[in-house]
């Protein structure tokens, strides 16, 4: 239960990219548990090491979350935003959220022209989000500049839940599943294992995966992982030629991302990551992305280049308010890991 509890908090607190201090310090706190060391470095990633063998792994799971960011408040008190990483403009209208301010959190409702008053033309349109605004109940403009400052970010209001036994949604699961992973893995490795393993929460993935990059390049790993979240195609319109990958079948194994634009992973993980799942009949799915990328795509190119392997959980609705996946797959993905870092010589 306590596992669990610590899922709940992570996808629960706030992290839009940039912003990522809230699942900074749950991270901290948990990686001092099991690592024996932790810190944060001067680009905000929290980076924990157990082990002491002289091959360096790294594992990387993104602590940020897409959002958005006030950007204008008008003379009603009515609040224009940014989107901060990729959002598509359809899932935002009328969705409740949570204005991050330094005095506490706003409640606000995103609002726009009623269907009611909208030209025939207009109803054809997907709202652009300049077009929509936030509504915090505020008199007026100066009401809202008492309690809203521009700049301060936004997260879609938290959620999480149970819909089965296996079947979970909550908000941000991308990429908090990842980092739940990291942690239990490294709860589970044990402290003599001949690798000196790095455990890393980055920041900025969704905006140009800009804390990997830096974290990998101070590392200089000799292997790498990613774990994050990538598409179920188990939805209604949802080709399986765009995607066969179904929540509860197991964790995805990517063969490449954006159609080669993202990383390519090394033959040799490649073939470890399948072997090592068959050997231990762990379930698995292979993953054939022809867009999105993760912390991977930029850790394989850093300095002479990083071995790099990604292993996913397969979610529905991802880059929205809430995602759904099974908790099959990611203990499954806890399982795999570890067993990967067992047999890596």
């Amino acid at each position: 239960m306590r596992k669990m509890e610590l899922l709940k908090k992570l996808c629960n607190a706030h992290g839009v990219s940039g912003f990522e201090g809230e699942v900074t310090r749950m991270m901290k706190e948990e990686f001092k548990k099991s690592c024996e060391s932790v810190e944060v470095d001067s680009f905000g990633n929290v980076i924990a090491r157990k082990g002491r063998g002289k091959k360096k792994i790294m594992l990387a799971a993104h602590m940020d979350e897409i959002g958005l960011m006030v950007k204008h408040i008008n003379e009603k008190g009515f609040i224009n935003f940014v989107k901060i990483g990729g959002i598509d403009d359809r899932v935002l209208m009328n969705q409740r959220v949570i204005i991050k301010t330094k005095e506490g959190d706003i409640p606000g409702v995103i609002g726009s022209k009623p269907p009611h008053l909208q030209k025939e033309e207009e109803k054809k349109n997907v709202i652009k989000h300049e077009e929509l605004f936030i509504d915090i109940g505020a008199r007026d403009q100066k009401d809202a500049k008492k309690r809203v400052r521009i700049g301060d970010p936004i997260i879609f209001e938290s959620n999480f839940g149970q819909f089965t036994k296996d079947v979970f949604y909550g908000k941000a699961i991308d990429d908090r599943l990842g980092c739940y992973i990291l942690q239990r893995v490294m709860e589970k490795i044990p402290g003599d294992i001949d690798a000196t393993i790095y455990a890393v929460g980055t920041v900025q993935e969704e905006v140009g995966l800009k804390g990997a990059r830096v974290a990998a390049f101070r590392l200089d790993p000799d292997y790498a992982f990613a774990i994050d979240t990538t598409i179920a195609g188990d939805t209604p319109q949802i080709k399986e030629t765009e995607s066969s990958l179904k929540i509860g079948k197991g964790p995805a194994i990517t063969i490449t991302e954006a159609s080669g634009r993202g990383v390519v992973t090394h033959p040799r993980l490649r073939e470890l990551m399948i072997k090592t799942a068959e050997k231990y009949r762990i379930p698995y799915q292979v993953d054939v992305l022809e867009g999105g990328m993760t912390d991977g795509a930029i850790i394989y190119l850093t300095r002479e280049g990083v071995p790099t392997g990604v292993i996913s959980i397969a979610c529905r609705y991802i880059h929205g308010p809430t995602g759904v996946f099974s908790m099959k797959d990611v203990d499954n993905a806890i399982k795999l890991l570890t067993k990967i870092l067992l047999e890596l010589r």
